[in-house]
């Protein structure tokens, strides 16, 4: 097991550092957007002002005639005022669309981007179905809030600011009343909110977890058939969803409380300025056309307060929704290249592993002190039991992992110092049960050299021998293989693997067995296209058959992350109490198919080797 992950600590003003990151670019737009919701926003405070003109001019005595001509400055002062207020959010409109979907797919590019960037042990310790839920969230959670601020925050923090100063100074008192009673609203629905946040997150953080769940069953979907578990797994997804189920009906239930809250504050400033209104209006301070305005102001700010509420809401949601991500942005990638890293430049192949130590905790030493040099063009294999350490020596020479000390060089460069590009540019791996996009065998094929013509990806599929099944598909090489390549056998998609290492034609090879589980005659023809692969470079092979490696240069025998042995393959059978040695009668026995050998097994075998003639043994299918 690695080590869990330790996510930092993110607040809400984390979120909005992320999210101006991908807003930065279009502040442009940003600011014109601003400039225009404000405008848009004052022309409809100053539209009631004439309504009050409107009714103390109706009132009044005086000639019809004056009245009317009066009247009817007023109404075209109001369609001009309203027209404004048209115009305005018309120009906000067109500047929302132009800078926030832009933004969108910017903070999309950098979540993928950036999540990318995080070593292998980081994808060991999460769902792939949940990263992708919280990438698309992310986003999400940025265009709720930049709707929320641009249609409810702004234009209320407009309003409110106009509308007090107009209401000052018609009469002070009246404006005080509508200031405190707008804070006490605010208060109320912040501090609800914010109780409420808690219980958001978790919503959020099961909902990954539904995801993640779903992704993982439906990926699995053929194993969930062979062992009849459908069953077992609709039970175990029922149980996230019921949970998911319980912690949104409790959250429902907030938002009505809060919202019953909303109602009755609502309805107390409305009494409370009417029975103001009504008191000076009694006292000859104030006119009818008082009464009109405060009600136009009554209405809009409840409307517009009554937006904030789902605004302040909609923001502790899009904090929870978006605070994963941000999470996984703060985290820093293990593996980065150092400032000013240079190019690797691979002229001969050399490797070296000068002491080298690794582990995943301080409890679970996994390499030990390995010293190894592999010379240019040479072929090493590695071998041993279950758990020796093996993939994590090839992985560290990807930089898929970093040492806890040591260093590993590529003639005489050493890894850390160089761009993690340049070192996976220079080496090729054909893994042991390759996983191919959802795209067309030449984009596969083509995935190391994105370049090539048409002609290289036909000339590297042929000496794969993929030529041999393309020709059977619908549209051959523009053929679709399906998530991770399941129209596809398991030879197929090796020796699509092994071309696509062919077209890349990198300096450095490395094999995890890709020969491990294949019918004889798929064995045959991808022995061929190996040898054709590893002609010329240096190639280091994670044997999981004794039989593969016997042509290798050399062996490297590995047990408990230590080297215990090195040399031929003949040189090893002569030694004597060598665990090559009793690696080989286990298989010979059948007991070393897919390298599950126990060290129990390997101690308790009694040698029966094969002739000097060291003849293959034969293999478990």
């Amino acid at each position: 097991m690695q080590k869990n992950i330790i996510y930092p600590k993110v607040t809400i003003f984390d979120v909005f550092k992320a999210f101006w990151k991908g807003m930065r670019p279009q502040a442009g737009w940003v600011y014109f957007l601003i400039f225009s919701i404000i405008a848009a926003n004052v022309a409809s405070v100053i539209v009631p002002i004439f309504y009050k003109r409107f009714f103390d001019v109706i009132v009044q005595s005086g000639s019809k005639d004056l009245v009317a001509r009066q009247l009817l400055l007023i109404i075209f002062s109001i369609a001009f005022f309203n027209f404004l207020n048209w115009l305005f959010y018309r120009f906000a409109t067109l500047a929302n669309i132009k800078y926030q979907m832009s933004t969108i797919a910017r903070l999309k590019q950098q979540a993928y981007e950036y999540v990318l960037g995080h070593s292998y042990s980081f994808f060991t310790n999460n769902f792939v179905g949940s990263l992708v839920q919280k990438v698309n969230r992310f986003a999400r959670a940025f265009e709720r809030l930049s709707d929320n601020v641009v249609w409810n925050v702004l234009p209320l923090a407009v309003k409110l600011t106009t509308i007090f100063i107009v209401v000052w100074f018609i009469n002070a008192a009246m404006a005080m009343v509508i200031m405190v009673w707008a804070c006490v609203f605010l208060i109320f629905n912040i501090v609800f909110s914010n109780w409420k946040l808690k219980y958001d997150i978790r919503v959020a953080r099961v909902d990954s977890k539904a995801t993640g769940y779903l992704a993982d069953t439906l990926t699995n979907q053929n194993t969930i058939s062979l062992f009849n578990k459908s069953s077992y797994e609709s039970e175990g997804f029922k149980s996230v969803t019921n949970e998911q189920a319980k912690l949104t009906r409790f959250t429902w239930g907030l938002d009505a409380f809060i919202e019953g809250g909303q109602h009755f504050l609502g309805a107390a400033i409305e009494l409370a300025l009417f029975l103001f209104a009504l008191s000076y209006w009694q006292k000859g301070v104030i006119s009818v056309g008082v009464f009109v305005l405060l009600s136009a102001y009554i209405v809009d700010l409840i409307h517009q307060l009554w937006g904030f509420t789902r605004m302040v809401r909609d923001t502790y949601q899009s904090y929870a929704d978006a605070k994963e991500m941000v999470e996984i942005m703060k985290l820093p990638h293990e593996i980065v290249d150092v400032p000013n890293a240079g190019e690797l430049k691979v002229g001969k192949g050399e490797i070296e592993f000068r002491e080298l130590h690794f582990s995943f905790n301080e409890t679970r030493k996994v390499l030990e002190n390995v010293q190894v040099a592999i010379k240019p063009g040479e072929r090493v294999a590695l071998i041993g039991p279950s758990g020796a350490g093996k993939t994590t020596f090839v992985r560290l020479l990807l930089r898929l992992y970093a040492p806890t000390s040591g260093k590993i060089l590529i003639d005489g460069q050493d890894i850390a110092k160089v761009t993690q590009s340049s070192l996976r540019n220079n080496i090729s791996m054909v893994p042991q049960d390759p996983v191919l996009f959802h795209r067309t065998l030449a984009q596969n094929i083509a995935y190391g050299k994105p370049r090539a013509s048409k002609s290289e990806i036909e000339k590297a599929a042929k000496l794969a021998h993929c030529d041999e099944f393309i020709k059977t598909l619908p549209y051959g090489l523009e053929t679709l293989v399906g998530e991770r390549g399941i129209k596809l056998s398991g030879g197929e998609r090796q020796r699509v693997a092994i071309a696509r290492a062919i077209l890349k034609n990198a300096p450095i090879l490395v094999l995890d067995e890709a020969t491990s589980s294949l019918d004889s005659h798929s064995e045959m023809l991808i022995q061929d296209a190996l040898n054709t692969l590893m002609a010329g470079k240096t190639t280091l092979v994670i044997a999981h058959r004794l039989s593969t490696i016997q042509k290798m240069d050399r062996i490297i025998v590995i047990d408990n992350g230590k080297i215990v042995e090195e040399g031929s393959h003949s040189a090893l059978l002569q030694k004597e109490n060598s665990l090559y040695r009793k690696l080989w009668t286990l298989q010979a026995g059948g007991f070393l198919a897919n390298d599950e050998v126990s060290q129990e097994a390997i101690e308790d075998t009694g040698e029966e080797l094969p002739g000097e003639n060291n003849a293959t043994p034969k293999e478990m299918e």
